[in-house]
């Protein structure tokens, strides 16, 4: 899951960026109003967490213009203005939950989960491909009846391939959204989570049946049937 905190205390910013990529998220982070705006332009997240008091505008105003420009993404409010009319505000300017400071780290956990939750039960929290299934709630991966155990960042590449079965997803997307759009990580970083992962599933370099390398393009996630022919022209027969 991809994440953006819009706060400009650095303290509080950073804290609660660590402690969410401990515990498997991708986390951007934006100081001010208009920094947050242009990174909701061009980068897809699935939630803000958005302080109203920023520098250069009114957090409302980022609620509502993210609102309208991607319907999708969950937004929660976290400030330290108490006025029951500051919460009604903010709700009717779009926001999905709304947390007051101080607050403890724990809580803010438990409420992003409530909200995937509660956002899941619009669409399927399983994700399932061939006899690979994710439950993207608890996060766990399950081949046929066997637990596959991961790491965060295997992970989060897997679950990105599943949700996009057959497309071809490129290292920058897949450094963007398991990584974060301003980490710096050499590309190599990507081959060797993709190799690992396709040990731990067991899929075959030669012959993947999970997991494709594109020539120059990237990787996919296979759907159940794919052609063969296709594949030797289009795929390279070895591990990259």
């Amino acid at each position: 899951m991809n994440l953006l905190i819009v706060e400009d205390e650095k303290d509080v910013a950073t804290a609660l960026g660590q402690v969410l990529t401990r515990n498997g998220y991708s986390v951007n982070i934006a100081e001010n109003g208009a920094e947050a705006i242009e990174l909701i332009e061009i980068n897809e997240y699935d939630l803000m967490i958005l302080d109203l008091n920023l520098p250069d505008m009114d957090g409302l105003e980022i609620c509502r213009t993210a609102r309208q420009q991607k319907p999708a993404l969950l937004i929660l409010i976290l400030t330290a203005r108490v006025n029951i009319q500051d919460v009604v505000s903010g709700l009717d300017h779009g926001a999905d939950d709304y947390l007051i400071k101080p607050f403890h780290l724990q809580e803010i956990l438990a409420r992003i989960r409530a909200l995937f939750r509660r956002d899941l039960q619009c669409r399927d929290p399983l994700i399932k491909g061939k006899d690979i299934c994710i439950d993207s709630v608890e996060r766990v991966v399950w081949k046929a009846d066997h637990h596959i155990k991961l790491t965060r960042k295997e992970y989060g590449i897997l679950e990105y391939l599943m949700r996009h079965p057959g497309e071809v997803i490129s290292q920058e997307d897949l450094i963007e959204h398991v990584w974060g759009s301003i980490t710096n990580i050499f590309s190599n970083t990507i081959r060797v989570h993709i190799q690992s992962l396709r040990y731990k599933l067991g899929d075959d370099c030669d012959n993947p049946a999970y997991i494709e390398t594109v020539i120059g393009e990237g990787y996919r996630f296979m759907k159940a049937a794919e052609i063969s022919d296709e594949h030797e022209k289009t795929y390279i027969p070895y591990c990259f």
